[in-house]
């Protein structure tokens, strides 16, 4: 930041310059000392300030960095209501000093702290009750207020309908339109997995349509190119909840202060699991890590590791499953094949 290293220049000069002035009238110096003496402490100022550019360098970039984060968790309803509190507290104060201007002793300085007293009473109640004082910034914000926010990964995930259908899921679920494009895209996607992919995803929102109060929201912002920094924006400035499978979204999203349910760790003993013994057919894309495996992954998405698997790459075979494990980052299915109906 060269900005910040010239300013520190600048300040160290100025330092030194007034430290000349006034050295100068209190020893009551020549002119010619006082101007030497100026000069000095002047470089002396500017030497000071090179060695401690770096550190205010570091201040002045965690400072940003620290402003920037909190300004980018505002929200509308918090902005709102915290200048709807100080209009508040400036126009008491206005009337308040009025009614005590005509008592002795006044002073200017007691508009100051009345003004501060009533902003200090006024604003930390208005943020608290935000969601009210908010909805003063328009119907725009209140139209697309609350709800859950889905994203496309738990939309082809498929156990929201499970659980709306179960009463323990209420309220709108909102559907991005950004999100509804993208799994529009990945139907007409040219590789098969992320085609079916997409078109299970529509099917999975058909089917949530007549079982939940489902709705699509246009809100999209041109700028942010990932759906995830969209959705966090979106939760943020509509006070919506968001609801995803997505490991790394839960995170980002609560960094920002937006509440996330991830269906992973809060409905996953809602949703049916493959008990060992049970057989199914499953495609292998690709091989394991270790010698032999082979890896496919369900309708839903879920990777399956099947042993001796390799050599049925590519071929759809039957498997019978050995484990089943439930993660933080989702479902693994452990599996061999059966050689009997392989053959």
């Amino acid at each position: 930041m060269p900005l910040v290293r010239i300013s520190t220049l600048l300040l160290g000069l100025l330092i030194g310059w007034l430290a000349g002035r006034w050295l100068a009238a209190v020893q009551g110096s020549e002119a010619h000392t006082a101007q030497v003496n100026t000069l000095s402490l002047m470089m002396g100022g500017a030497l000071l300030a090179l060695l401690l550019a770096d550190r205010a360098e570091r201040l002045a970039l965690s400072f940003r960095t620290n402003f920037g984060r909190w300004y980018s968790r505002l929200s509308p309803s918090s902005v709102t209501a915290a200048t709807f509190a100080l209009a508040i507290a400036l126009l008491l104060s206005v009337l308040i000093s009025n009614l005590l201007g005509g008592v002795p002793y006044y002073r200017w300085w007691w508009n100051v702290l009345i003004t501060l007293a009533l902003a200090g009473f006024f604003v930390p109640f208005a943020l608290r009750n935000s969601e009210i004082f908010g909805s003063l910034a328009g119907n725009r914000v209140r139209r697309r207020s609350g709800g859950k926010l889905l994203d496309s990964n738990v939309i082809i995930d498929g156990r929201l309908v499970d659980l709306v259908r179960s009463g323990l899921l209420e309220g709108d679920l909102v559907v991005p339109g950004f999100v509804l494009r993208e799994l529009q895209l990945l139907s007409d996607h040219g590789d098969p997995q992320r085609r079916a992919r997409g078109k299970r995803g529509l099917g999975v929102l058909e089917e949530l349509y007549e079982v939940a109060q489902l709705r699509v929201d246009d809100w999209d912002v041109k700028e942010l190119n990932l759906t995830d920094d969209k959705l966090v924006r979106m939760a943020r400035e509509t006070g919506a909840k968001i609801i995803s499978n997505d490991a790394g979204l839960s995170k980002v999203a609560k960094l920002h202060g937006v509440s996330i349910i991830n269906l992973n760790e809060a409905a996953v003993a809602l949703r049916p699991q493959l008990q060992v013994g049970d057989t199914l057919q499953v495609t292998i894309t690709k091989g394991g890590q270790q010698a032999g495996q082979g890896v496919g992954y369900l309708e839903d998405g879920t990777m399956m590791v099947v042993e001796d698997g390799a050599k049925y790459r590519n071929r759809s075979v039957r498997v019978v499953v050995l484990n089943n494990v439930q993660t933080s980052v989702g479902r693994m299915v452990f599996a061999k094949a059966d050689p009997e109906t392989n053959n």
